[in-house]
């Protein structure tokens, strides 16, 4: 969201309990945000799960991790299952959408948004927030794979990196943990960012094929 956009919220929804959201953060954290969804498509995609987990400086707040499960969509096929394991029963007891989307929008505030393909997750979600509240996610965006590449770049040029999420897990002497978990991803991404941001610079001798 462009400096004119963000005012343009702000005087939209001035003196209500939005205006915040649009204003430029001035706090230290960040929230690692995932979503599993229905499709790889971001323009059909339907969610099924979200979570987020705070970062305060190079600390990664585990305890006050968020994941909510939405009402199965119509979209939830056996494809989409095979791919996160979550199936129709398992959100029998989901939240609804709106109920859902207000408790991470109370989550995430304006904070920074930290993933790995984060413009997936918030493409997804914008479309939600503009449906239900009249606007999109106005957080910055942090995508760790390019945090990433920019440092392996200063130190070896126009080089080929495998910015796939276990490759730079292992690169970086972290857990692989199991993906297509949303809660579980959220948790990489925020090791991967402490690690780049707070860490060492990564050892190009340490890349593994």
């Amino acid at each position: 969201m462009n400096t004119l956009q963000r005012w343009w919220y702000q005087h939209r929804y001035r003196g209500t309990d939005y205006a915040p959201l649009f204003a430029r953060y001035q706090g230290d954290e960040l929230v690692s945000l995932d979503c599993e969804t229905t499709s790889l498509d971001p323009q059909r995609a339907e969610l099924v799960t979200i979570a987020a987990t705070r970062i305060r400086a190079n600390r990664i707040l585990t305890s006050q991790s968020l994941h909510l499960t939405l009402r199965a969509p119509t979209s939830l096929t056996g494809e989409s299952v095979a791919v996160h394991g979550i199936r129709h029963q398992d959100c029998q007891q989901g939240l609804d959408t709106q109920q859902a989307l207000a408790t991470l929008l109370a989550f995430i505030g304006n904070r920074p948004l930290v993933g790995y393909h984060i413009r997936y997750d918030k493409t997804i979600l914008d479309r939600y927030f503009r449906q239900h509240f009249d606007f999109p996610l106005p957080n910055k965006l942090v995508e760790i794979s390019h945090l990433y590449h920019e440092q392996l770049e200063r130190q070896l040029p126009n080089a080929y990196f495998d910015l796939s999420l276990e490759a730079i897990s292992r690169h970086l002497d972290l857990p692989v943990r199991p993906r297509h978990d949303a809660l579980q991803d959220t948790i990489t991404a925020a090791m991967i960012y402490v690690r780049l941001t707070h860490g060492d610079r990564p050892a190009l001798s340490l890349l593994r094929s």
